[in-house]
């Protein structure tokens, strides 16, 4: 390591704070690992709970019973109970069993990584549903009457005037159900997910620094959500459209 690291690092020793750890190479390595795992694991869930999100928030509001009841079910069961719990019962009871059935098939190519990105992505999903049901409800019914009267079928009202629409109304709360994916992702480390939480904690089962590595993880996802709090913001005021809202 080179000597302006070792010379930071013994002066933040001196107020207390042992982060001798970055002179390690496989530790610096490990944890920055853990810190792209993060990001990785953070993009894949927004992606795939705003898609889950959409289709479930559709089923919700449509007036067939077969679609809107099942995932009423959904929404309500994944609201209520935690993700960890969620997590442990997908990984630990689903991912056996599936292993058990494709033992002579060449294995489960389900991944802890994978499994940790469904069960957030279908977790946070549902509390994506409930504020797009919101958005597509808040639609004036004026707006569904022009769209209809331009031959506009149900179907077409839905993705091209309901959810473009709802989507605005919704923005704010989506941002803050992003914030709390991104924090929610510290829970794959539960299951040895080599996020920046499961680094660390290999890192200071060794060498007894908590509090160092406990500053750096928030300090991460404090710059984290920021961002993805400004990129929100950003977006609100990009799709902001005249009559609706502001």
């Amino acid at each position: 390591m080179s000597a302006p690291a070792q010379a930071l690092v013994d002066a933040i020793g001196k107020t207390g704070l042992n982060y001798s750890f970055v002179l390690a190479p496989d530790e610096l390595a490990s944890f920055l690992h853990g810190m792209l795992v993060t990001l990785e694991l953070s993009l894949v869930t927004a992606l795939g709970s705003l898609a889950a999100g959409v289709v479930l928030a559709a089923m919700l509001t449509s007036p067939r019973a077969a679609l809107a009841r099942p995932a009423r079910v959904f929404v309500e069961v994944t609201r209520n109970t935690p993700t960890l719990v969620q997590l442990f019962c997908a990984f630990l009871v689903v991912n056996m069993l599936i292993s058990e059935a494709l033992r002579n098939l060449g294995g489960n190519p389900l991944t802890p990584f994978i499994w940790s990105a469904i069960v957030i992505s279908l977790h946070k999903a549902a509390f994506h549903a409930e504020a797009l049901r919101a958005g597509i409800e808040a639609v004036p019914r004026a707006t569904l009457e022009a769209a209809q009267s331009l031959g506009y079928s149900r179907r077409q009202r839905l993705w091209e005037v309901q959810l473009p629409l709802a989507l605005r109304f919704a923005l704010p709360t989506l941002v803050n159900n992003m914030v709390d994916l991104v924090k929610m992702t510290t829970v794959a480390s539960a299951i040895a997910v080599g996020d920046i939480t499961y680094a660390s904690i290999m890192i200071w089962t060794q060498r007894d620094n908590v509090l160092e590595l406990m500053i750096l993880i928030l300090l991460f996802f404090g710059a984290l959500t920021f961002a993805v709090n400004r990129a929100g913001q950003w977006l609100e005021i990009r799709l902001r459209m005249p009559g609706y809202g502001h």
